[in-house]
């Protein structure tokens, strides 16, 4: 018998990656929900329109499912991290406490939940998950949404005390490949530097801030792999781990693979006056490793070679 796979946020980035792979395997049936974007067409997708901030849609799409996969979230860039913190709290707080209320009273056998890196301090050292203290300080531009994740992860924990459900949570590095955001309001440091490299029409494109600053990134097909690893190995109520790549690279270096690969004649420029967030985080994801057996297995050269690709059929 199938396992009917809900994908909470299906129409985005990570959310319509997850819903396309298990879409293809068998042994799923697989649900996806969208809200203001256009649903996924796509034929092994089932897509149920609802608003994951009403009790009343998060109740009516998770009956009947087996696995729930969380995805829905409030996402954008550096500038909204900045300026507008607060979208980044109090939809997702509001959206994943319904989430994890409809979970337990359906019992829902799993839910998966992402999580980020947000809350961890900036280190020279890949940090464990052990690594977060709650009485450090967290950077001041990720104060919200950090404890808004910790806040998430505890629920997480609290309902599965309950015994009704087996929670993941996965702390994610920054993600990065096939549909990402690549519009310039809302992307992260990875999809603005591909669009503003394969858009370039003046041979130059400017970045924000001086390039310093330094990111884990783990290409999309490592995160779907540890859901999957997660569904089929993970044997106790809770899991907390870490998915990241494992190093770090600065954004001046990132820039540069990125024009690598592009292959564009296309020359750098930093503009010191925008916003950016001046820390250094890698992850060590040795739980991964021991509690599913998973490990990153597409190199970032590979990642960027593929998505650079990928942009270039889709979006050009």
């Amino acid at each position: 018998m199938k396992k009917r796979l809900l994908v909470l946020g299906a129409t985005g980035f990570i959310g319509r990656n997850m819903a396309e792979h298990f879409a293809g395997k068998t042994g799923y049936e697989v649900l996806g929900t969208y809200h203001k974007s256009a649903p996924l067409d796509h034929p092994g997708v089932e897509m149920i329109k609802a608003d994951l901030t009403r009790a009343e849609d998060v109740d009516r799409v998770m009956k009947g499912v087996d696995i729930v996969i969380q995805a829905a979230a409030t996402t954008s860039g550096a500038k909204d991290i900045v300026s507008k913190p607060y979208i980044h709290v109090t939809d997702n707080a509001v959206m994943n406490s319904l989430i994890a209320r409809a979970a337990f009273d359906h019992s829902i056998g799993q839910v998966i939940v992402f999580s980020c890196s947000v809350m961890y301090r900036s280190s020279d050292l890949p940090l464990k998950e052990s690594d977060f203290n709650p009485n450090d300080e967290m950077h001041k531009n990720y104060f919200g949404a950090g404890w808004m994740k910790v806040f998430v992860e505890k629920m997480g924990e609290f309902y599965a005390r309950l015994g009704r459900n087996r929670y993941t949570l996965l702390r994610h590095s920054n993600i990065y490949g096939p549909y990402d955001k690549y519009d310039l309001e809302r992307s992260h440091v990875f999809g603005a530097t591909v669009t503003k490299v394969m858009t370039a029409n003046d041979g130059r494109i400017v970045v924000w801030g001086t390039g310093e600053e330094e990111r884990d990134l783990l290409y999309i097909d490592d995160l779907v792999h540890a859901v999957e690893l997660s569904i089929d190995r993970q044997d106790t109520a809770y899991e907390l781990m870490n998915i990241g790549y494992g190093s770090s690279i600065s954004i001046r270096d990132l820039v540069k693979k990125i024009i690598e690969a592009s292959g564009r004649d296309v020359k750098m420029e930093f503009d010191l006056s925008k916003p950016t967030i001046k820390t250094r985080l890698c992850l060590d994801s040795s739980l991964a490793g021991v509690k599913l057996g998973w490990k990153p297995r597409v190199s970032l050269d590979e990642g960027i070679e593929k998505t650079i690709t990928w942009y270039s059929r889709n979006l050009l």
